[in-house]
């Protein structure tokens, strides 16, 4: 009799306690953090805070459009607006699953569009703590994802999972990701350098829901060496807007039309 009541428990069990792998859970997170809607707009503003709490501030509109579900192509436009030194510059990424990304950046002071190499997407956007990569993510079979612990993060249930890259294309040996278990946005990532000291820290302070979608409207990473840190603020956010495919051309990188950028 116990082994039947045994039986009928586990097979009436929620669908969303079922055991989730690892790889599912990464890419649960990944659709939440970097495919929801069918596009993505927000200005955003960027501090750059030193050790000593001096700031820089960089303010942008960043588009997204997404071509497929969670680890499927995308496409980024990203105008800045602040300081007056990087006014009207603008920022294209062609994201594809299983290979190199493509990457431009418009330089409006040498009336210039260069090409940004596959190999510096782990170098600093635009002064800030965030990398390239941090920027557009990181496709998923690049690393080997493991479930390491179950625990509480700021009163929220999460899952560990401890990310490990497949090949040395980047500057850190492994990241651990507190991934919430309710809506599986990242609260909280730390990175290792190569010889297994924290190297930065990302954390997620603040939520919002956007038409529906859970969004991460305010975020850190932080330099722990240098103790430099960049928190961003999302602002004016909006999915699904219709942001035409033509808007991602290296035309419109020199001449952004005024309506998606403002």
């Amino acid at each position: 009799m116990m082994r039947y009541l045994i039986i009928l428990f586990v097979l009436f069990l929620p669908i969303q306690s079922q055991a989730l792998t690892a790889q599912e859970i990464v890419k649960k997170s990944q659709k939440a953090f970097l495919y929801q809607g069918k596009d993505f707009k927000a200005r955003v503003l960027m501090k750059l805070i030193t050790k000593s709490g001096r700031e820089r501030i960089r303010e942008m509109t960043m588009l997204r459009k997404n071509y497929g579900t969670s680890g499927g192509e995308q496409k980024y436009f990203i105008y800045f607006f602040k300081p007056a030194d990087v006014r009207d510059m603008t920022f294209m990424v062609y994201k594809y699953p299983g290979r190199d990304d493509d990457r431009w950046l418009f330089i409006p002071a040498i009336n210039m569009v260069k090409r940004i190499a596959a190999r510096d997407k782990t170098s600093s956007f635009v002064g800030s703590d965030f990398t390239y990569e941090d920027i557009s993510g990181r496709d998923l079979e690049d690393d080997i994802h493991t479930l390491i612990k179950e625990e509480k993060l700021g009163g929220r249930e999460c899952h560990v999972i401890k990310s490990r890259p497949k090949a040395g294309d980047v500057n850190y040996s492994y990241k651990l990701s507190w991934i919430d278990k309710e809506n599986f946005l990242p609260l909280k990532e730390k990175f290792y350098d190569l010889k297994g000291d924290l190297m930065k820290v990302f954390t997620a302070d603040r939520f919002g829901e956007i038409k529906g979608y859970p969004t991460v409207v305010e975020r850190t990473m932080k330099n722990i060496r240098s103790g430099h840190r960049t928190e961003v603020t999302f602002l004016k956010t909006d999915y699904n807007t219709g942001i035409p495919d033509r808007l991602f051309s290296e035309r419109f990188l020199k001449r952004p039309p005024k309506k998606w950028i403002k």
